[in-house]
């Protein structure tokens, strides 16, 4: 009896560690996306905001554009910055690859 209790407790632990690690990466981006991507793509990811406007931010909530990009697009262009526009500067010197990886989590769920 015991023994089953304590199996129950491991279980549920693991699973409540397994949520918090999910929404603590999900906090990580979430302030990542703040302090580098809020001021030109927005809050909401649809690029609004006046330096957005002004520098042709992408948005990131066009279902069409989630459809078409790949992952591995947007990783590159969130490391390497985009100079279609000559707008978007590279970030590898502020994050690394797992923050950037996070990232690009944080837009998928953005899709409008």
């Amino acid at each position: 009896m015991m023994r089953l209790f304590l199996v129950t407790c491991f279980v549920l632990t693991a699973g409540l560690l397994a949520v918090d690690a999910n929404s603590s990466k999900d906090r990580d981006a979430a302030v990542l996306y703040r302090k580098y991507c809020v001021s030109c793509h927005g809050t909401d990811g649809r690029g609004k905001t006046s330096k957005g406007r002004f520098n042709h931010a992408r948005d990131l909530t066009n279902p069409e554009w989630q459809d078409d990009v790949t992952d591995e697009r947007i990783f590159n262009s969130i490391l390497n910055g985009r100079d279609v526009a000559g707008t978007m500067p590279p970030f590898n010197h502020k994050i690394n690859q797992k923050e950037a990886d996070s990232l690009v989590n944080f837009v998928r769920k953005l899709r409008g």
